[in-house]
């Protein structure tokens, strides 16, 4: 099968010939694996370790001209550096001097999907038919947070429901007609958008089940129906420690979860095979806080044989690691992860 054909197999309840295998690294990663195993390409990479990796589409930014480092939300941007690598965080948080909703109102741009040129998404996918692809959807609370600041957005959602409720419907609206346009470029041929949002912590949700089916869940679903009319599937990603909100966001109408963080609170891999596994496809598992960070090989190797037989069974499983595989991460350890998934899978 191709990786597209895999994908589909498992996404459809049907039987591949093997259980798909997904990559998701840092940078660092990704050139330190590629130096490790002599591979001059990424391409050359995920064909070596039979990654069955997802290509994803988007639009051109053509609008107004933007600060250097600023995003098109106004948000300022800096290169952070840690121990082997960086991340670019917010460090300008452009709504969050407003404490009423007029003042948004009044003095902040939104901005527009006509400032972007979807034209090109056509060209994107121009000889990777045989691959999964991945276009549109949704986080707007990620960038709701960067527009108040972490603090004052979690606060908002019991001092300033108002503000919430009014930038989420500019956000959602943002990424709906983005969505929207992805689909009318290349019909048929976007298999997966991510409808996304981080609502879980490492022991519990980051906020309450009634606040999420307050604030999110309808926006979300409006973009899931907008998914499964276009013929893709919902993938939903959400960190930590999420079981109390799954059955909302089945019913809502998911198709993937990802990445099933199973070391985080209530977030068993047996529980969840067990009362969702006819409901949802799994996708991730490997866990790169603790194995493949700092386990043995053998014990990825383990925890990969493991997931195989939890969570694929009845075949609903796509593997992959639980988030980011980060630097300190041995090559060894992920080499192993897609060694044992290629073997056993």
């Amino acid at each position: 099968m191709t990786p597209r054909e895999r994908w589909l197999a498992v996404l459809n309840r049907g039987k591949p010939d093997r259980i798909p295998m997904d990559y998701w690294a840092t940078e660092e990663v990704t050139a330190k694996l590629m130096k490790y195993l002599g591979c001059g390409t990424e391409k050359a990479l995920f064909e070596h370790l039979h990654i069955d990796k997802v290509i994803t589409v988007g639009p051109r930014y053509i609008g107004p001209s933007l600060p250097e480092h600023t995003d098109v939300f106004g948000c300022r941007l800096k290169e952070v550096s840690y121990e082997s690598g960086v991340y670019s965080e917010c460090v300008y948080h452009p709504l969050a001097e407003y404490k009423m909703l007029d003042e948004i109102k009044q003095n902040y741009k939104w901005p527009n999907p006509d400032w972007y040129d979807y034209s090109e998404i056509p060209a994107q996918v121009s000889g990777e038919e045989m691959y999964p692809i991945r276009g549109g959807g949704s986080e707007p609370f990620l960038t709701y947070k960067n527009l108040r600041g972490q603090e004052q957005a979690f606060m908002d959602l019991i001092l300033n429901p108002e503000i919430v409720h009014f930038c989420l419907d500019k956000l959602f609206d943002l990424c709906y007609e983005n969505t929207l346009r992805i689909y009318e470029q290349i019909p048929g041929k976007v298999m997966i958008t991510y409808v996304a949002e981080d609502f879980g912590s490492q022991e519990d949700l980051m906020y309450s089940p009634a606040q999420i089916r307050e604030f999110f869940i309808l926006r979300m679903k409006r973009m899931m129906d907008l998914a499964h009319q276009a013929g893709a599937f919902v993938f939903f990603h959400s960190d930590g420690a999420v079981r109390k909100i799954v059955p909302d966001m089945i019913e809502a109408g998911i198709d993937v979860l990802n990445p099933i963080q199973w070391r985080c609170k209530g977030m068993e891999r047996e529980a969840l095979e067990r009362d969702f596994g006819d409901k949802v496809i799994f996708h991730g598992g490997v866990d790169n806080q603790h194995t493949l960070a700092f386990g043995s090989v053998e014990e990825v190797r383990q925890e990969v044989i493991d997931n195989l037989r939890i969570l694929g069974k009845g075949g609903g499983y796509i593997l992959a690691p639980c988030h980011n595989i980060q630097s300190v991460s041995p090559p060894e350890n992920i080499v192993a992860m897609y060694e044992t998934g290629y073997k056993n899978g």
